[in-house]
């Protein structure tokens, strides 16, 4: 039994990285402020709760002590609210990873794994994404994240802590929220088929993304932990138009919802598709394809649904 710290661990990707660890019969301890985590994503799983900051040195450095490991998941997400407080984002995703390495340095072989972002790619036309792109990030959370990269990667040269950054595409799967103002079209889209509500889609749908399914995201962090020291893409390498998608939700779900289309928005990527050859070279193979996924994801908002 290994002692296990996740930052963020109520959130959305944190929560189901909790329940496969607790299932193993580790110890596990949660830091969450809770901005944008929920306790009731804990329900069942037997962990610690900590409501805290990583901008806390004190706390992270009492918390981290003893852990084998961090999974640092903690960090302002909004892509939109990074623009609008720039500092805050620093403060939190910047400084707040520092005090996670710090934390980290004073434990033996506490290996920390980030979850970064394929934000960092920016713009660039250039498909699929691999590592070796120069990174063009275009918004303070982008930046962030790609520090939080570099600071990984200084603290195992300099200090020799154990790091790995793992770069997400488009995760999705139960617990995360529909209602939030920044929410991932997966969720809104089933929340609306199973409801017969017309499912809103900006531009004319052609749009794709690299969607990769949560419990492979989960399994990408257990083998990070384990394995490699660099800067990783975890996604399919697969890309899905975000009309097929609806489609697709529809179909699942057997909906009677009509597809609106409305102008695109402003900055909307394109197309966005992973090379994740590095990745799967350390040995991950994503269980789910898209269509699985969907479904086991779906029967969590219809229960979702039921139970209000």
């Amino acid at each position: 039994m290994k002692k296990y710290v996740i930052t963020g661990g109520a959130g959305f990707i944190g929560s189901h990285i909790a329940e496969h660890l607790s299932k193993e019969g580790h110890q596990v301890l949660i830091l969450d402020s809770l901005r944008t985590g929920f306790e009731h994503n804990l329900n069942g799983l037997n962990v610690e709760f900590v409501k805290g900051d990583i901008r806390d040195e004190n706390l992270v450095n009492k918390v981290i002590s003893g852990a084998s490991g961090v999974f640092h998941l903690a960090a302002l997400v909004s892509v939109p609210e990074s623009l609008l407080k720039i500092k805050e984002c620093i403060e939190i995703n910047t400084i707040g990873t520092i005090n996670i390495l710090e934390a980290a340095k004073n434990n033996t072989d506490c290996k920390v794994v980030l979850s970064t972002s394929a934000a960092n790619y920016g713009n660039n036309p250039v498909l699929p994404k691999v590592e070796t792109m120069f990174p063009e990030p275009m918004t303070p959370y982008a930046i962030t994240k790609l520090d939080g990269e570099y600071y990984l990667k200084m603290y195992l040269d300099q200090y020799q802590v154990p790091t790995a950054s793992l770069r997400y595409f488009n995760v999705f799967g139960p617990r995360q929220n529909p209602e939030s103002a920044y929410a991932a079209a997966v969720p809104i889209f089933i929340n609306k088929a199973l409801q017969n509500e017309p499912i809103t889609i900006y531009g004319d749908g052609s749009q794709t993304r690299d969607f990769i399914y949560v419990k492979d995201v989960v399994k990408a962090n257990i083998l990070a932990s384990q394995k490699g020291s660099e800067t990783y893409n975890v996604a399919l390498g697969h890309s899905t138009s975000v009309l097929e998608l609806a489609e697709k939700i529809i179909k699942i779900t057997n909906s009677k919802s009509q597809i609106k289309f409305l102008d695109e928005r402003p900055g909307d990527i394109k197309h966005s598709k992973a090379n994740p050859e590095k990745f799967n070279q350390l040995g991950f193979k994503p269980e789910y394809t898209i269509d699985q996924a969907l479904e086991e994801t779906i029967l969590f908002y219809h229960q979702e649904l039921v139970s209000k």
